[in-house]
């Protein structure tokens, strides 16, 4: 089974200092990762470096079996949905939550004059119906809430039928209610044999959804460990990682985790 993503020995340096050093990662169809650590751990970088945002310094990047620095990464890039904060940047308030979603068929992020097929239209909705904001298509995208805004991005990076969606800090920002109606649905399209690879970041074990299988722990630009997410998830490690001594429990799908007294 060939790798969905691969890096071997993938570094990014800025300036003088290092944010990854020495990353071996590889990503296989059907797997959902999530990405855990401290801030400043590198992990939005890494996320940059899979999703053809950022150019390794030192190393290589395998991206959907094509070799990053010999491929076009713009045809590349609609393969891969991004979710992050500079999209939400880019969508003009006034759009419909309907053409959100409906427009990155043509990836652009707002209505035009362009015209839009029937199979393009089912999508969008049936997207909507998936992230359950069906309710919401008419509505503006300004008038959203954090977490409606969130899911109606996710639709929108789904779109284009995308092969790796990456989702960073998709909760960040959420009330326990938004954040809750999120990992509900992340958890619900892991569970579809039909959806894509997923990596997600996040800094908080309470926000992975039941069905992510890996997971990495970065610390300083490095990988802390990396594996199925039930084994690499333990109390040393992620002491490890987060510098100080915590407990992590498992119960029914979810995680949480605290400080050890």
């Amino acid at each position: 089974m060939s790798d969905v993503l691969a890096m071997r020995g993938v570094g990014v340096r800025r300036g003088t200092s290092w944010i990854l050093r020495d990353i071996r990662w590889s990503v296989k169809p059907e797997e959902h990762w999530v990405l855990l650590g401290p801030n400043g751990a590198g992990k939005s970088t890494l996320l940059g470096v899979a999703g053809t945002q950022l150019h390794p310094t030192a190393g290589e990047v395998e991206v959907l079996g094509e070799l990053i620095g010999l491929t076009d990464v713009f045809e590349l890039r609609p393969r891969i949905g991004l979710v992050g904060a500079g999209l939400a940047e880019s969508i003009r308030g006034q759009e419909r939550v309907r053409d959100v979603v409906l427009t990155a068929a043509y990836g652009m992020t707002g209505r035009w004059r362009e015209e839009y097929d029937a199979k393009d239209e089912r999508r969008a909705d049936r997207l909507l119906g998936l992230l359950g904001i069906e309710d919401l298509a008419q509505r503006r995208f300004a008038s959203l809430s954090d977490g409606e805004r969130k899911r109606t991005q996710i639709a929108r990076a789904l779109m284009s039928d995308p092969e790796l969606l990456l989702l960073d800090e998709p909760a960040a920002g959420l009330d326990l209610g938004g954040r809750e109606a999120l990992v509900h649905r992340l958890a619900t399209m892991a569970a579809d044999p039909l959806a894509p690879t997923t990596v997600l970041v996040t800094h908080h074990v309470e926000e992975i959804p039941p069905g992510t299988t890996h997971a990495m722990l970065l610390r300083g630009g490095t990988a802390v460990a990396q594996g199925q997410v039930n084994e690499v998830l333990t109390n040393e490690v992620l002491s490890a990682t987060y510098g100080l001594p915590l407990s992590i429990e498992h119960h029914e799908g979810r995680w949480t985790a605290r400080a050890k007294p």
